[in-house]
């Protein structure tokens, strides 16, 4: 005889559900494995070396030589004789003014030239004869005195008409409107048919030389003074020779060419506290404009076993001191106070605080306290990883 049991549903469904759970926790164990080690970080062992110092300044292009043309006479332009915008020489005819009126002032200061060449030479054959015949008497003294005060007021007219004749064939030449330098033309501010005068205050035109061009940027004094003392102790030295400068454009590009410091104002402008400092750049493209915003790379000096610093491993105090964070003896992260001086390019450079050979925590700075333990390896920076990630 066969006695059958009956389970109770509600035994079953707790049965099974112990049996979920058993199975859920186990598997959680397996994945959880054993217990995670230490948190790796990516640490720079720090190196000395010669860092040059290299400050990004704000700047403006000018042309190496602006010419402003003005004409030397009054009178009609009867024609313009460039293209706005041309490349022009030195002495290139520009404007033509009416030469009418100077070619007959020319014509007639010749003429009053020729008649004081012909008088000059009757009174010297006069003072001459005279000079002959006051020695046997045949004239007087004062006749020889008379002849010979004719013939130096003859050359003193001589001299005047000669001056007068030049002046109008410069007059005559001025006629002719002349481009002062050679470079590019603007824009022309009149037209044929326009009245002129002498030395005006509006240009006819403007030409600029733009093959070289200045580059003038601006500094605070303080931090000039700045540089000066790190020079004074040695800290950073002088490269020797004329500073390097580099160019940034407005659209970011770099510009080709390097540029050399020329000169350096000795005056503090009040309003900006900042000194003027101009750099010449080579222009064989014309690449560069006159009134363009650039930003100026210039290098300084050269710092000597100096230590850098990513600027992603230095943080700040609550009280503002830099920090940065370092594996110690035992494999937990310490603070470190240092002291930084000014960036060169994505570093800090660091004055005091660490030294050759020190570790500084680069990556997982956001996941790290100190006291933490860390499992130290090298920093891998992100243009390095990529490659290797590839592979």
């Amino acid at each position: 005889m066969h006695t059958k049991l009956r389970v109770s549903p509600r035994v079953s469904v707790l049965a099974l559900a112990t049996v979920l759970a058993l199975s859920a926790c186990g598997q959680k164990n397996a994945q959880q494995g054993p217990q995670q080690g230490p948190l790796e970080v990516g640490v720079l062992t720090l190196k000395a070396g010669s860092v040059p110092m290299i400050r990004e300044l704000p700047a403006r292009t000018s042309a190496l030589r602006v010419a402003e043309v003005r004409p030397q006479v009054g009178g009609v332009v009867v024609k313009r004789l460039f293209q706005e915008g041309a490349e022009v020489k030195a002495g290139q005819p520009l404007y033509q003014i009416a030469p009418e009126t100077y070619q007959a002032a020319y014509e007639q200061a010749r003429a009053t030239q020729a008649k004081a060449e012909a008088l000059v030479q009757t009174t010297r054959l006069k003072a001459r004869r005279y000079a002959e015949l006051v020695e046997i008497k045949a004239v007087s003294n004062q006749d020889y005195d008379d002849a010979r005060a004719a013939m130096q007021q003859a050359e003193a007219d001589l001299v005047a008409t000669t001056a007068a004749l030049k002046t109008a064939r410069i007059n005559l030449g001025y006629s002719t409107v002349t481009s002062p330098i050679a470079g590019r033309i603007g824009k022309s501010s009149i037209t044929e048919g326009a009245l002129v005068t002498a030395n005006q205050a509006t240009a006819l035109a403007t030409v600029q030389s733009i093959d070289k061009m200045y580059v003038d940027l601006t500094q605070a004094s303080t931090e000039l003074i700045k540089l000066r003392r790190e020079f004074e102790t040695g800290r950073v030295k002088n490269g020797g020779g004329q500073a390097k400068v580099k160019l940034i454009l407005e659209d970011g590009s770099a510009y080709s060419e390097t540029g050399t410091l020329s000169f350096s104002d000795i005056t503090v402008d009040p309003a900006t506290g900042s000194v003027l400092l101009r750099a010449l750049f080579p222009n064989p493209r014309h690449e560069l404009l006159p009134g363009m915003f650039v930003r100026a790379r210039l290098e300084q000096g050269v710092a000597e076993n100096a230590i850098e610093v990513p600027q992603q491993a230095v943080t700040r105090t609550p009280k503002g001191d830099a920090m940065v964070l370092v594996p110690d003896s035992e494999g937990k992260v310490a603070v470190r106070i240092i002291k930084v001086s000014r960036t060169s390019g994505p570093n800090w450079l660091v004055t005091d605080g660490l030294k050759p050979g020190d570790q500084v925590i680069v990556d997982n700075l956001m996941k790290v306290r100190p006291g933490m333990p860390v499992k130290a390896v090298p920093f891998k920076p992100a243009e390095q990883a990529a490659p290797a990630a590839q592979k």
